[in-house]
């Protein structure tokens, strides 16, 4: 069986630290480094990494390479994007969220994961990235926070 694909956006690294987020995020790792999981990541979390705090950055250049996948975003990805923006599912300055979700749809990842509840794991939001998704014949996105990653592999 091939393993989840699973895009991190640039809130998973940072969750690493935050108290909030730390066990779960810690657990989700952990199944990046046991190999249950490959880390989809692009060079937008990268460009997003180097305004991170050392440590944050430090824990993400440590990942295992055989367990982490490097995408990047093209052209088709910005137009994706911006066409949830003109469609009004989330508003122009939360673009690079949308290159988030549109980088994941493109690249056909199994589950997009996020700790922004506010922009990207949020049904609404999730039902508009996915009738535009749908509208343009790409496959529809499943986006999730980490808990429920961890929980649904335990």
């Amino acid at each position: 069986m091939n393993k989840p694909r699973l895009y991190f956006d640039t809130s998973v690294f940072g969750g690493i630290y935050d108290i909030e987020f730390q066990t779960e995020t810690e657990m989700l790792f952990k199944m990046v480094q046991a190999g249950e999981v490959i880390c989809v990541y692009s060079d937008l979390t990268e460009y997003e990494l180097e305004t991170a705090p050392e440590k944050i950055k430090a824990h993400f250049l440590n990942l295992e390479k055989k367990s982490i996948e490097f995408v990047e975003i093209t052209e088709e990805i910005n137009q994706l994007a911006e066409e949830y923006v003109r469609e009004k599912v989330v508003g122009a300055t939360s673009i690079d969220d949308c290159r988030h979700i549109a980088c994941a749809t493109i690249n056909k990842v199994d589950y997009l994961v996020s700790w922004n509840f506010k922009h990207i794991v949020n049904v609404f939001r999730i039902r508009g990235y996915n009738s535009i998704n749908l509208k343009n014949g790409y496959m529809q996105i499943d986006i999730r926070s980490p808990k429920e990653i961890i929980t649904n592999e335990n």
